[in-house]
């Protein structure tokens, strides 16, 4: 069975237009890599948890903070790699200043046998929906359209 993950893209209303909350991976195979490589935050889904339970701890986990607000339903996508990932949109002023990722350790450098550390997510950004589509990962610029459509919807 394919993995499967859950996330959330915040947004929030500037100037009369959206902008939306992308988080860059952290990491030296991501340090020099920018357009294509934002994501939403989200995480793994465990085995018969909740998909909005799980986009919401991996929000937490990734962000250092829990997020309330009424969450839109953005439907799923299916990565390049054949992961599905589910996504909510809600409403949001996070401040990117305060982003508190959870660590992860790996063999760095290659083969040298020494572990180190790095955080999970190294930056947040607010971005225009028109930015957004070129810094986020190919396979979730979907997650965008729906948004835009949701809002159009909704009258927002």
């Amino acid at each position: 069975m394919a993995k499967r993950s859950a996330g959330l893209l915040l947004f929030r209303t500037v100037a009369g237009a959206v902008e939306v909350l992308l988080v860059h991976p952290g990491g030296p195979f991501w340090a020099k890599r920018d357009d294509g490589a934002w994501s939403i935050p989200k995480g793994e889904v465990a085995a018969g948890e909740d998909l909005l339970e799980a986009a919401l701890r991996e929000f937490r986990e990734e962000m250092g903070q829990s997020i309330r607000g009424d969450l839109m339903p953005l439907g799923s996508l299916r990565q390049a790699g054949g992961k599905e990932v589910h996504a909510w949109g809600v409403r949001s002023d996070f401040d990117p200043s305060q982003l508190e990722s959870n660590p992860f350790a790996m063999e760095w450098p290659p083969r040298s046998g020494r572990q180190q550390e790095f955080p999970e997510i190294d930056r947040a950004a607010w971005f225009a929906l028109d930015i957004a589509r070129v810094k986020i990962l190919k396979g979730q610029a979907g997650f965008l359209d729906e948004l835009k459509r949701t809002l159009k919807d909704n009258g927002s």
